[in-house]
């Protein structure tokens, strides 16, 4: 049998009809496939692959850590330096009340234990989450998340999850003293990049404070720098009680946390006792890739011309196909008129050396996401791609 004949037969199938593509090797930008072809990636594995594929800095710090040690014990019960120390790093670089780091083993687990420390912390059960929001797919995720056509397959979910609109007044005059917390993504991802207004997203940390709920925002793509500061929040004036994290956290590694104050998190350590146990959450390999890209973001200046890079894209992608293209930072929404068209368009542009794909809740978008260390060139080769792609349907 042929590995593909491989994947269908052994590898359980998300989809219909997956891509398929055999990747052998991956380096920076790019990726490479069996037959030795190279395609520009304009994806990063869905924002994971921020510093790029295998940087040299990360792949060193995970073969530091193979010589010290895998896994040891359960999360928690053991000093473990790579946890500890990226833990340190994180905060060093987040406000005061964002100060003790819970590592999970992805965004999804990082989801599920914020809304128990909300529920614990508050003793409170009613969650506010918004429509077209992505949190994970677990059934706690899964429950918060903005799609009946997702969620309702596996009903029954949790109970007392009120949904809104993002941007919408409703969602902050619902907040009560019977809310535990209100979970939204800080720019919304899956929607196809929506970013919210300044006024509301301040007025739902006020009426929270008031009220006496927890604010979640999930960064779990938007971190890392992909809008163009560390945080997405910094660009809003905002402080979250809870900062989920995943997806790049690990530098390619399978990683989420769950950040917040020790005063909060301190409820998930009594009554009961183990509160919230992961046994390979913060594992220590994927801590020390994590901490490795971290530190090259924060060191190589790759933030520095994301905004260059997110104008370049959108002076370019100019077609009549394209009824807008929408962004924040190198994060591009570029909108058709159906989901058929656009599919038709990522076909034609990885056959043609760019991947890129849709998203969950507005499939008529294609995304733009890639590795941060895009070089302008790179933008210019994959704007022309995309073009090409356009005009051959």
């Amino acid at each position: 049998m042929t590995q593909r004949e491989l994947f269908l037969h052994h590898i359980a199938q998300t989809s219909p009809s997956p891509l398929g593509l055999e990747i052998t090797r991956a380096e920076g930008t790019l990726l490479f496939d069996a037959n030795g072809n190279e395609c520009l990636d304009l994806i990063g594995g869905i924002s994971v692959a921020n510093v790029g594929h295998r940087h040299p800095k990360v792949v060193e710090a995970i073969q530091k850590q193979l010589d010290a040690y895998l896994h040891i014990m359960v999360y928690g019960e053991f000093i473990q330096t790579p946890q500890v120390q990226y833990a340190k790093l994180l905060t060093d670089h987040l406000p005061a009340s964002l100060n003790s780091v819970y590592f999970t083993n992805s965004g999804a687990e990082a989801a599920e234990g914020a809304m128990k420390l909300a529920k614990r912390f508050t003793n409170r059960t009613q969650v506010i989450a918004f429509n077209n929001s992505y949190h994970g797919s677990t059934q706690g995720a899964l429950s918060i998340i903005g799609s009946e056509y997702w969620r309702n397959a596996f009903r029954p979910l949790l109970p007392g999850i009120l949904h809104y609109d993002y941007n919408s007044f409703e969602a902050v005059n619902a907040i009560s003293e019977e809310v535990a917390c209100v979970i939204l993504e800080t720019v919304q991802g899956e929607a196809g990049i929506i970013a919210p207004k300044r006024e509301w997203i301040k007025s739902l940390r006020d009426k929270c404070t008031e009220a006496g709920a927890l604010l979640i925002l999930d960064e779990v793509q938007t971190a890392f720098g992909r809008t163009g500061k560390l945080w997405a929040f910094e660009h809003f004036d905002v402080i979250p009680d809870i900062l989920l994290l995943g997806k790049a956290l690990g530098g390619g590694m399978p990683l989420g946390a769950f950040i917040s104050d020790r005063k909060l998190m301190g409820a998930l350590t009594e009554d009961p006792v183990l509160g919230h146990i992961t046994t390979f959450g913060g594992h220590p390999v994927c801590c020390a890739a994590g901490m490795a890209a971290m530190q090259i973001l924060l060191d190589e200046g790759m933030m520095d011309n994301i905004k260059d890079k997110q104008e370049l894209f959108k002076s370019l992608l100019v077609h009549k196909k394209i009824i807008s293209v929408r962004s924040f930072g190198l994060w591009l929404a570029v909108e058709f008129d159906s989901f058929e068209t656009n599919k038709k368009i990522i076909d034609n542009a990885i056959a043609n050396g760019a991947l890129t794909d849709w998203f969950l809740f507005s499939p008529n978008c294609l995304r733009i996401s890639p590795p941060l260390t895009i070089s302008e060139q790179q933008v210019e080769k994959a704007s022309a791609i995309l073009l090409r792609a356009m005009d051959g349907i």
